[in-house]
């Protein structure tokens, strides 16, 4: 083959789709064109230009060969040897005169790629090239179509090489140099603490063996260093591209990277690693409320010209934290948050969000798919995954925005929008709803199947969206949040099923609201977890591992593991009120013997604690109760809607030392993921079971978990409720030192099977009535 490298030297593997990504993309960052179709649309795309082809027709072509010292390989979209044509297909929506400019030229450099390798292995002279462009809504086909020599094709693709060649050289000398490092990785303490060797030795084998590893383990034992450590040792050894420590919320990822920087990954003299940390867009931004394009954000303008320089600078630096990945892009004039997307193809762990991997849009799930890697996943606090990926897959659309727009909308809108609104106004009469609800009481409905008019007026408004906003990009950003969210819907819609439910509700008139609410996200996440090569999905209160694995999708052969605690009972006071009742109908006589319990135990042990109840009413009302009967003790409460400042302050009394009583909410910002160590929190109270309250909705949740499970009751009720229990309660007991006590306060708590699933090392819990109490 022309260009071959020199005989004898290494040989470096690249993506065709990889190689033109680095070396075809040039101007500006151009986000006007309408979204993108998802990459199950974009498949379904490919087989339908398939479908309408011969059957000499060769779809998903393997391609490969040696060019310049590079192995490069891929799949061609299709090709006719009949006809001599290759075809390269690209998924789009609306107008594809709107599409970049830039975004072409990668298209077409990626398609000359491949007509070099198709000419170089079947011998051909000249080859007829076509992009062939799908709108996904019409399915309409746009053909764009040249003829070009073989020579002409191999000299291109022999220079995109050399361009690229010491870029891949760079690469292949990082993952060598990285690779030692980490086999010599050594821990950074001078022993394990109780629990966190066989935690990480768990970890590691998971890793070997290629399987789930769902870990309980207990706050103390060291969790984040305990399955960062054997991950990066395993990546040499078993060939792994990637570690991703995916998190559920900011103090995860700050727990992880400063575990990075415990093992010297902050330094690259000290450990050669690439580490990047995601963060949300919105947070990333540098000119908030400008578009993402070259007109409107200088950041945008020119920037792939800059990026080169500003990978380079991004991979010669390693760490690229927020601060970090911030520093290099305004070095370089680019927007940090597209530059962290770009950094995510070239760093060796990355830290971020759940939703990285696991959404349906996944940017680490894509590259993975895209670069064939394999990949490590660490899911912290995994415990609320379900009901992370429970959002992901659910959408809501609200018939009092569409009121709201319509009344502003640009003329072109009108009629889509009014024709929606017909339908909304029809689908609230048909499922007898016309004149129920009122605000704070919505009336609601389950949905036996999809209302089809109303999904046939919402891909009608989406199709006019995208048009007004490719002819009139000053539009308001609330319309290109419309078509989003109107996407959304549609595209669930297309794969509802026993998953998922359609409701309804309705808050008085002009109030509805439409939704599609996953149930069982495994149906989602399965080919997720398919995809890794290993997960450790870790927590202090996993189990059941039933649940998890039910739930979740995890292949049968997932493995559990429960670590032992290093805290001792004599560390705790457990006490049950036995004589005590939350339910809802015995609310209001609780009020005063829960304020006489928590005023009690501050009597004897003055300091700080933390009183969490089952809902914002229940909190508010034993909250007014407890401080007009002690105003002498310090109380304050978690109120609707903090903001983070808000947050901020409420923990910010928890000072060592002080004394005070904080109210919150049971599985809200201050049940979890806080950390309160030594005198700074000395007991917890527990106002309720944690469980969801028995409504439609969670009745409809149970009967489905039943129906594919067999365990309805379990799944939908006790596990969530005791989970957010053992979440609270861990507040209080943070190291070897702390000493404290938890008083649960419902009689249902002293029932065996309750107290069986209490943690172990919690010990018999002392049930106590009021008189005993005093």
């Amino acid at each position: 083959m022309a260009g071959v490298g020199v005989s004898g030297s290494p040989t470096l593997r690249v993506a065709v789709r990889t190689l033109c990504d680095v070396t075809a993309r040039q101007g500006d960052l151009d986000h006007r064109f309408t979204p993108s179709p998802t990459s199950r649309e974009g498949l379904e795309g490919h087989r339908e230009v398939a479908r309408r082809r011969g059957a000499d027709y060769l779809a998903e072509l393997p391609l490969a060969g040696e060019v310049e010292g590079l192995r490069i390989g891929g799949r061609a979209d299709g090709y006719d040897p009949v006809a001599g044509r290759l075809e390269e297909v690209k998924t789009h929506r609306g107008d594809l005169a709107r599409q970049a400019a830039n975004q072409r030229a990668l298209h077409r450099a990626q398609l000359r790629s491949y007509g070099a390798l198709l000419c170089a292995e079947r011998g051909l002279e000249e080859v007829e090239l076509v992009l062939v462009y799908l709108e996904v809504g019409s399915g309409r086909e746009t053909r764009v179509s040249e003829y070009a020599t073989a020579e002409a094709l191999m000299a291109e693709l022999a220079e995109r090489c050399r361009c690229y060649r010491a870029w891949a050289e760079r690469e292949a000398s990082h993952r060598a140099t990285r690779d030692a490092a980490l086999a010599n990785l050594a821990f950074p303490f001078a022993d394990f603490r109780t629990g966190q060797r066989p935690l990480a030795e768990a970890c590691y084998k998971a890793a070997a063996t290629g399987r789930v590893l769902l870990a309980q383990a207990p706050t103390g034992i060291g969790k984040t260093l305990g399955t960062l450590f054997p991950l990066l040792k395993a990546m040499p050894r078993q060939g792994l591209d990637r570690l991703a420590f995916l998190t559920m919320k900011t103090p995860g990822r700050r727990l992880a990277l400063e575990a990075l920087v415990r093992l010297g990954a902050d330094g690259p003299e000290e450990l050669p690693l690439r580490v990047l940390e995601l963060t949300a867009r919105d947070k990333a931004c540098e000119y908030p409320g400008r578009a993402c394009h070259g007109e409107a954000c200088p950041l945008a303008r020119g920037f792939y010209d800059r990026l080169p320089g500003a990978r380079l600078a991004a991979v010669e630096r390693g760490w690229l934290d927020r601060e970090g990945l911030r520093d290099v892009a305004a070095e370089h004039g680019v927007c940090p948050y597209y530059l962290g997307q770009e950094m995510a193809r070239w760093c060796d762990v990355v830290v971020g969000d759940v939703n990285h991997w696991f959404d349906d849009h996944a940017l680490l799930h894509g590259l993975a798919r895209e670069n064939g890697w394999r990949v490590g996943l660490l899911v912290d606090e995994a415990h609320n995954l379900v009901g992370r990926a429970r959002g992901m897959y659910s959408v809501a659309l609200r018939q009092r925005d569409l009121g709201r727009l319509r009344r502003d909308a640009p003329a072109v809108l009108k009629a889509p929008l009014g024709r929606l609104q017909r339908q909304w106004q029809a689908l609230v009469r048909e499922a007898g709803l016309a004149d129920a609800g009122e605000p704070g009481r919505p009336a609601w409905r389950q949905l036996e199947g999809l209302p089809g008019g109303m999904l046939g007026a919402l891909q009608g408004l989406a199709a006019a969206l995208s048009e007004a906003l490719g002819e009139h990009p000053e539009l308001a950003v609330e319309w290109q949040e419309l078509l989003f969210e109107t996407l959304a819907f549609t595209r669930l819609a297309e794969r509802f099923g026993d998953h998922s439910l359609c409701e309804l509700t309705r808050e008085g008139r002009g109030r509805a609201r439409l939704a599609l609410r996953n149930l069982i996200p495994a149906d989602f996440l399965a080919p997720r977890f398919q995809a890794a090569h290993a997960a450790v999905l870790f927590s202090a209160t996993l189990g059941p591992p039933d649940y998890q694995q039910d739930l979740l999708g995890l292949p049968g052969d997932c493995v559990w593991q429960e670590l032992p605690s290093p805290f001792a009972a004599e560390q705790l006071e457990v006490r049950i009120r036995a004589d005590l009742s939350t339910r809802l109908r015995d609310r209001q006589a609780s009020l005063a013997p829960i304020g006489e319990e928590v005023a009690a135990q501050y009597a004897r042990r003055p300091g700080h604690y933390l009183a969490f109840f089952s809902s914002f009413a229940y909190l508010e009302a034993a909250f007014a109760r407890f401080v007009a009967a002690h105003p002498e003790i310090p109380a304050w409460a978690q109120h609707r809607g903090m903001a983070e400042a808000e947050r901020d302050a409420f923990l910010a009394r928890f000072t060592a030392g002080g004394r005070g009583i904080g109210f919150a909410v049971l599985g809200g910002a201050f049940a979890e993921g806080i950390d309160l160590p030594g005198e700074r929190l000395v007991g917890a109270f527990v106002a309720t079971l944690g469980l969801p309250p028995v409504d439609p909705f969670n009745e409809v949740l149970r009967e489905r978990l039943q129906v594919r499970f067999g365990r309805g009751d379990e799944y939908a009720y006790r596990v969530p409720g005791l989970v957010k229990v053992v979440q609270a309660a861990g507040r209080v007991i943070r190291g070897p030192a702390d000493r404290g006590v938890v008083v649960l306060l419902d009689d249902r708590f002293a029932h065996p099977e309750l107290r069986r699933r209490l943690p172990g090392w919690w010990g018999e819990p002392a049930m106590v009535t009021a008189e005993s109490a005093n």
